[in-house]
């Protein structure tokens, strides 16, 4: 394998016969845990404010697609409630969804803070709470938040958002506490700096070569890292995992 390539999975079929729900799917990290998902043969809807962009991915992989703007809580319900009916059922919730408005701690406005809970946060809390209870009844499921290293360590210009990922850390470890009697796990994962289309505006190759050095491997994170981790979180080989916050920081971060 050469320098800096990327190691994907071989499709084995690890999740043939699984109901996903896919928040934040149009694109990025998203997008390519769905790909991943439905190339494990995982039944899928995608949900995403993006509804052209999300509906367009929904069709290469057969999977169904709802337009919902996470800020809404109600719409939120409903809409995962809505797919929930479509697939029959579900086994997996995939919480990706998220944003990131950058400002400096004096200029942070208190409408940025709170947007910025009500998409990384609340949303889960609420998605969580109505897939939990198809689980319950089934007494199987699984749960993966999407945190981030900046809720371990924080960056500057970052306070609402590495709040936010932070409280993610903790929904993540009291929704594990409180649905694994149920046979539920709920873990969320942690990336570092991921090469997506969000930070793509202001990436510069000075930029790529400061972050990439902070790692031991020497370069930034794929989304295909991110998704594998998702994978393995979703299938069989994670049963006995619960409550974690796994890092996929190319070891930027090591706790």
């Amino acid at each position: 394998m050469g320098e800096g390539a990327v190691r994907t999975a071989q499709s084995v079929g690890r999740l043939t016969g699984r109901r996903a729900v896919i928040t934040g799917a149009a694109r990025g990290i998203g997008a390519e845990i769905a790909r991943t998902f439905h190339r494990e043969g995982a039944d899928l809807v995608l949900l995403d404010l993006a509804d052209d962009e999300v509906a367009a991915l929904a069709a290469t992989l057969g999977a169904g697609s709802l337009c919902v703007d996470l800020a809404d809580a109600a719409a939120t319900a409903g809409a995962v409630e809505q797919a929930i009916v479509t697939l029959g059922g579900i086994d997996i919730l995939v919480n990706n969804a998220g944003i990131l408005n950058m400002a400096p701690l004096l200029e942070l406005t208190v409408e940025n803070w709170d947007l910025t809970f009500d998409i990384n946060v609340r949303a889960m809390f609420v998605t969580t709470q109505i897939a939990s209870r198809s689980m319950i009844a089934q007494r199987q499921g699984t749960i993966i938040n999407m945190a981030s290293m900046g809720g371990k360590i924080g960056s500057p210009n970052q306070a609402h958002y590495a709040a936010s990922k932070a409280a993610v850390i903790s929904l993540t470890r009291v929704s594990a506490m409180e649905l694994g009697p149920h046979n539920i796990t709920v873990n969320c994962i942690c990336p570092g700096y991921v090469l997506t289309e969000m930070g793509a505006a202001t990436r510069t190759p000075e930029l790529v070569r400061t972050w990439s050095a902070k790692s031991p491997l020497g370069r930034l994170a794929e989304t295909t890292d991110v998704a594998n981790m998702a994978l393995f979180l979703a299938s069989d080989d994670a049963s006995y995992c619960t409550g974690q916050a796994m890092n996929v920081s190319g070891g930027m971060v090591m706790h």
